[in-house]
């Protein structure tokens, strides 16, 4: 099982920096960040930085989305990364909860995010493509190779991940919930013709290594309003209940009032309240290291690859080494 960390690209991007540069040194092979515009400083010049200071980390966002940079300019950023540091990014993407709404916008439908998929992948591993209908070539790029992984919850968006993406990262941490939402896109995967063991499974949630419950709790309360934000739009569409998506993962958001994205992923997000101490133990990975590793186990041998550590909260240097010192060893040997 491999380790990621995930960050805010909060200023001074410096302090990002070091924190992968730390993370890295705990054995972590990948380096995220959130990605929007508006809220956050721009994270692809803060890759140069990482890729820079590192030796083998894997850098990319978690996750950028079609809408707000065109397609060709986000291959090309990925492929300059890449000629500069050797092929060390990989490109998490989904439909844009944060950068889009934030900025206006609604997030993208799923047929442009899947056109954008093979589109940004093609033109930044030096392959012609469509773009808007014309052919598009980047001449310079030689022998680029960017993964797209997309962030899924929802039947349509699952199926599209597993026809067309390299990897799915799914944004919480509960084995039921990943036990029935990877086998939705390894089921999809084979129906499309494709080897469903090629895709990279990748769970991120946030990690609190600590012995106080009750404030690791309320320092990562804000993660399940986050998912709430991609739960409402499932419940929009499908109702309360349906066969289509699992009660385990609508339910809890009866009480949700709305949501303030000028908090979006920090502790203490005031449009958070309605999040049950259930969910976030369910969702997140709570405690002393034996926790951790005995849940990452359960989610290994449903076929997680990846897990990625939410490092937004008040513990996130001890937290990272603890996972150096307990945790990442237990997977790597």
């Amino acid at each position: 099982m491999d380790f990621g960390l995930v960050l805010q690209t909060d200023p001074p991007a410096s302090e990002v920096v070091g924190l992968m540069r730390r993370a890295e040194r705990n054995g972590f092979r990948y380096g995220w960040t959130f990605d929007s515009a508006v809220l956050w400083q721009e994270p692809f010049v803060i890759y140069s930085r990482i890729l820079e200071h590192t030796q083998r980390m894997i850098v990319g966002p978690m996750v950028t989305n079609p809408g707000t940079r065109t397609w060709e300019v986000t291959a090309s950023t990925f492929a300059t990364l890449n000629d500069m540091y050797g092929n060390r990014t990989v490109c998490g993407i989904g439909r844009g909860d944060s950068a889009m709404r934030v900025a206006g916008r609604r997030p993208n439908t799923l047929a442009r995010l899947g056109e954008a998929i093979g589109v940004i992948r093609d033109l930044a591993e030096g392959r012609e493509a469509l773009v808007d209908g014309s052919p598009v070539r980047i001449p310079w790029v030689k022998g680029g190779r960017l993964p797209v992984w997309m962030a899924a919850y929802g039947p349509k968006a699952l199926a599209l991940a597993g026809q067309q993406a390299d990897g799915f990262i799914l944004q919480l941490a509960d084995p039921y919930l990943t036990e029935w939402m990877v086998r939705a896109v390894r089921t999809a995967a084979e129906e499309a013709g494709r080897d469903p063991d090629a895709l990279t499974m990748c769970v991120a949630a946030p990690a609190y290594v600590g012995e106080d419950l009750a404030h690791a709790r309320e320092q990562c309360r804000w993660f399940g309003g986050m998912v709430g934000n991609h739960v409402a739009d499932l419940v929009s569409r499908y109702g309360e209940h349906s066969d289509l998506v699992p009660d385990a993962l609508t339910t809890y958001i009866k009480q949700r009032q709305g949501y303030d994205y000028s908090h979006h992923g920090r502790a203490g997000n005031p449009s958070t309240d309605f999040v049950p101490d259930e969910i976030v133990d369910r969702f997140c990975l709570l405690g002393p290291p034996e926790a951790h590793i005995e849940k990452l186990a359960a989610l290994r041998a449903l076929g997680v690859d990846q897990f990625a550590v939410y490092a937004m909260h008040d513990a996130r240097e001890s937290t990272i080494d603890a996972y150096g010192e307990r945790v990442i060893p237990a997977f790597t040997g």
